[in-house]
């Protein structure tokens, strides 16, 4: 049973903060405790649900006592008691930990690993993945910066995903993605593995990061690559150099002003990552285990061509339609390791 002592102060923090935003909060405090009251929002009507539920169930045991009313009672108290352990199931969820960057978009930055020309191709298969994707879940998907093999791969790619809970569910694809197949530059019939890795960063506002004009050096340069879009060359490239840090970011389209806007939103995104990673580790209570860990060494999913099959190591689960996955069917895969997390989470909770 959910502490009702608990849910007690939840409710009073819920009607503390709709008292201070009914009254005028000092407009420093607005943004902060809007997110605060949006957030509790959805909890307080769950344990509104619970309470009721708790109330009912409370009637139909007292009726037990009265003869008149007992066969009626001892019929509903089953489907009661199981209402109860739905609702508590369902309170639980909603009293999970949330992390302040689901709602934001993402920034995607997808490199190859291991495997040199096969693992460039793969890692083109893998944005045009994520792209198909964001399509089918209707999110807006716009390529910063493309840099392209002559054989049509990627050295690498920086695109932006805006949508409803974006960062909430593509968070988990960070992390080294494995393929198993036979490149067609081999004669042999041999099976070759290679790897890319995928990054998702939570994109971030200037107030989140503050980056002094003296801590970048902002080079132009001549956008170039193997063909496509690329074949007119321009002089509209950015290059934005993060002095303290050494991050390097680079936009490529045809706006040397929107390249200079698009650089500056993947390094704001690096950096308010560094930070997360930071606040994580200071955390002792972390698992290193989570899913949600976004660890970039982590060999998080294997792609198995010639078996058709697509595996993911964190939560072992293994599925046999690779052609669908990569023309972005990725909706199972990232409920599951959504659920996984959310088990895990509650295993660790106190309540």
């Amino acid at each position: 049973m959910v502490p009702l002592d608990k849910l007690d102060q939840i409710t009073r923090r819920f009607d503390f903060l709709e008292a201070k935003l009914a009254a005028g909060a000092p407009p420093a405090d607005i943004a902060a405790l809007s997110r605060e009251y949006a957030d509790l929002r959805p909890v307080i009507a769950e344990i509104a649900r619970y309470r009721a539920a708790l109330d009912e169930l409370r009637d139909a045991e007292a009726m037990v006592h009265d003869p008149e009313m007992r066969a009626l009672a001892e019929e509903e108290l089953p489907r009661l008691r199981d209402n109860i352990s739905v609702m508590e199931g369902r309170l639980r969820l909603a009293l999970l930990p949330k992390d302040a960057a689901d709602a934001r978009p993402a920034i995607l930055e997808i490199r190859p690993g291991t495997g040199g020309d096969e693992a460039a191709l793969f890692a083109a298969e893998l944005l045009r993945m994520y792209q198909k994707h964001a399509e089918q879940q209707g999110w807006q998907f716009q390529i910063l910066a493309l840099a392209e093999t002559e054989l049509g791969g990627v050295k690498e790619a920086t695109a932006r995903i805006a949508g409803e809970g974006v960062f909430a569910r593509l968070k988990y694809e960070s992390g080294v993605h494995r393929v198993q197949r036979v490149p067609e530059t081999e004669s042999g019939g041999r099976i070759h593995t290679s790897a890319a890795t995928v990054a998702v960063l939570p994109e971030a506002e200037e107030v989140d990061i503050d980056i002094p004009a003296g801590d970048v050096r902002i080079d132009t340069m001549r956008a170039s690559g193997a063909g496509g879009q690329h074949v007119n060359t321009t002089d509209s490239a950015v290059r934005i150099t993060h002095i303290p840090t050494g991050i390097v970011v680079t936009s490529s389209e045809k706006s040397q002003h929107q390249n200079r806007a698009n650089a500056m939103a993947v390094l704001r995104a690096r950096l308010f990552d560094q930070e997360r990673r930071r606040a994580d580790e200071a955390r002792a209570a972390e698992r290193k285990s989570q899913v949600g860990s976004g660890d970039r060494s982590e060999r998080i999913r294997t792609y198995n061509f010639p078996q058709g099959r697509m595996t993911d190591h964190r939560i072992n689960l293994t599925l046999y339609r690779l052609d669908a996955i990569m023309q972005g069917d990725l909706v199972e895969i990232v409920d599951a390791l959504i659920s996984h997390d959310q088990a895990e989470k509650l295993a660790a909770m106190d309540i």
